[in-house]
């Protein structure tokens, strides 16, 4: 009992007992109103800088998530799509799909370095940066490859070919990635050093896969697929699928975090499914958080395990986002 007595107090004392007895639900917390139009596609953070870059059209929204205010802007882009971060170099990089191009630009001063212009491209959309080959993939969902970056030059340095057309990627930051073919409805794994396809997976009963989170503790990714209307759990070891999950309709992105193990699924619908993780192998769907219509992209927060969604108010009924309703939903946990 004396044990149990001084465990008790020592988690009390780091603050973490409410965290444990409290359900772990999500609430909206605040809305970050942002200026201007145009259509939105991925949202990434940069913990070193503790900034958030929302895609907006022919720009970069950025948001200070110390503050949760704007705290600048990367315009006089064409029609952009995702962010990739490089601490290491100080240098983000924009998958710009009307230019086929990656704009480069500075992480403190937020100013443009460099246009990029991709060879054997189209439709540059997703863009990640695999710390171990020191490398920036754009995954091009119109040419049905990716085209390499060294971050450092500044030049395009090879293509993958993937069999099919990408959407979202991960890296395991030991030298292999892992991207959905929407169109095949399967998980490639590419080696990040010979830039070569190594493996591909199917992924039935998941129908037209697009986010992909990784859990690397366990080994496993979660991958959400739009024809089905789930969330599958692949073991990247055997290509498994272990487990499948009913979520939202129109989902674009997901996102795992490690410290709370909750999986996050926003959805085209109007809604967040959240799912714990129990073990490996094993999950429960423990929350369908309503949100807005259309908020189907979404960044989370693992230091503070705020989830971040893009989205306009739209004409009822409509695909037409109204003028100037452009915000970003922030919730947090009860």
């Amino acid at each position: 009992m004396k044990k149990f007595v001084s465990g008790l107090a020592f988690i009390m004392s780091l603050g973490l007992f409410p965290q444990l007895l409290h359900a772990q639900t999500y609430e909206l917390d605040k809305t970050i109103t942002l200026p201007g139009d145009g259509g939105y596609d991925y949202l990434s953070i940069d913990k070193v800088n503790n900034r958030l870059y929302v895609s907006h059209g022919t720009a970069v929204n950025v948001i200070d998530l110390k503050t949760e205010k704007p705290a600048g802007l990367i315009g006089d882009l064409k029609g952009i799509h995702g962010i990739a971060i490089d601490n290491k170099a100080n240098r983000g990089f924009i998958s710009d799909g009307k230019a086929t191009a990656v704009v480069a630009f500075d992480l403190k001063t937020l100013k443009v370095i460099a246009t990029i212009a991709l060879t054997e491209a189209n439709g540059p959309d997703a863009i990640m940066y695999d710390p171990y080959a020191d490398r920036v993939f754009s995954f091009n969902g119109e040419s049905n490859n990716s085209s390499v970056i060294d971050p450092n030059t500044l030049k395009q340095v090879g293509t993958v070919a993937l069999g099919g057309a990408p959407e979202f990627a991960v890296a395991d930051g030991k030298g292999k990635i892992y991207n959905n073919l929407e169109d095949k409805s399967s998980l490639n794994v590419i080696d990040s050093k010979t830039l070569k396809v190594i493996k591909n997976y199917p992924l039935a009963p998941c129908g037209g896969p697009t986010g992909l989170a990784l859990d690397v503790a366990n080994q496993r990714v979660f991958t959400v697929c739009r024809e089905n209307k789930g969330v599958s759990v692949v073991n990247i070891n055997t290509g498994k699928v272990v487990a499948t999950l009913p979520i939202g309709a129109g989902v674009d992105a997901v996102a795992y975090d490690p410290e709370t193990k909750l999986i996050f699924c926003s959805c085209g619908d109007g809604v967040t499914t959240i799912i714990k993780q129990q073990s490996a192998d094993e999950y429960k769907v423990i929350q369908t958080l309503q949100t807005a219509y259309r908020a189907k992209t979404m960044a989370l927060d693992t230091k503070t395990h705020k989830i971040y969604l893009s989205v306009a108010e739209f004409v009822k009924g409509t695909r037409t986002a109204l003028p100037n309703t452009f915000k970003v939903l922030v919730y947090k946990l009860k």
